[in-house]
């Protein structure tokens, strides 16, 4: 596991404190200790968290992440909206969140 003292500095629950300090070997870090390998499904999502995080300052709602990506997955990644309901299994949206960097998640499932 990530050390909860490390120079990115996570909270007591494993989110990141200074959501500038992440970077894309910290989502991959995460990743692995969660036994995920991230897709370009995974990296959709977690690049659409980041965003919605700097423009509204709070983690998006699940069904706000299935409207919203849902409508901009291509039908030809295997990328669908139903698959993107399971891609963080385990972990769902709150691994989703840590993955992204999010200081904090208010998830009940994705």
């Amino acid at each position: 596991m990530l050390n909860q003292n490390n120079d990115l500095g996570l909270n007591s629950k494993g989110y990141l404190i200074n959501f500038d300090a992440w970077n894309k070997d910290f989502a991959l870090d995460i990743a692995k200790e969660n036994n995920l390998e991230l897709t370009e499904c995974h990296w959709h999502i977690i690049n659409f968290l980041r965003d919605y995080y700097l423009e509204y300052g709070v983690s998006p709602d699940p069904r706000e992440i299935i409207k919203k990506l849902g409508k901009e997955i291509d039908h030809d990644l295997p990328c669908s909206r139903k698959r993107l309901e399971g891609l963080f299994s385990g972990g769902g949206c709150e691994l989703a969140c840590k993955i992204a960097g999010l200081p904090d998640c208010h998830c009940r499932g994705l």
